[in-house]
């Protein structure tokens, strides 16, 4: 399955986000995702993360039997605000050891010489 971000509307206080899902042996389908943007400013979201949250979102969806609209909800960009402050975590810890490797030698050759 493949999922093509086609666009938006904007309506009222949310965006409407639209794709093409193309399936192999069936005809291509025009789904739509929606998503109220006060959740974006609740979340600390930005809008421009709305596109692939919401393709996220619809291949999830498309992935098991569902029927419906999709809708982003406050329990999707609270999973994405923690998956992404756990991945800043991730890259701050990468960072202070390769600081610490870094000034690891210099400091030991310090030390060695008094």
């Amino acid at each position: 399955m493949q999922v093509r971000y086609m666009g938006f509307d904007h309506v009222q206080s949310a965006r409407a986000f639209h794709f093409d899902v193309f399936t192999e042996g069936e005809p291509k389908k025009r789904c739509t995702v929606n998503a109220d943007l006060r959740l974006f400013l609740q979340h600390h979201v930005r809008i421009q993360d709305g596109p692939a949250l919401s393709a996220s979102k619809l291949t999830a969806d498309m992935q098991k039997p569902f029927e419906g609209s999709h809708e982003l909800t406050s329990d999707d960009l609270r999973a994405y605000t923690s998956g992404r402050a756990a991945d800043e975590a991730r890259r701050a810890a990468t960072r202070r050891s390769r600081r610490t490797e870094e000034q690891l030698p210099s400091s030991v050759s310090d030390h060695l010489k008094t």
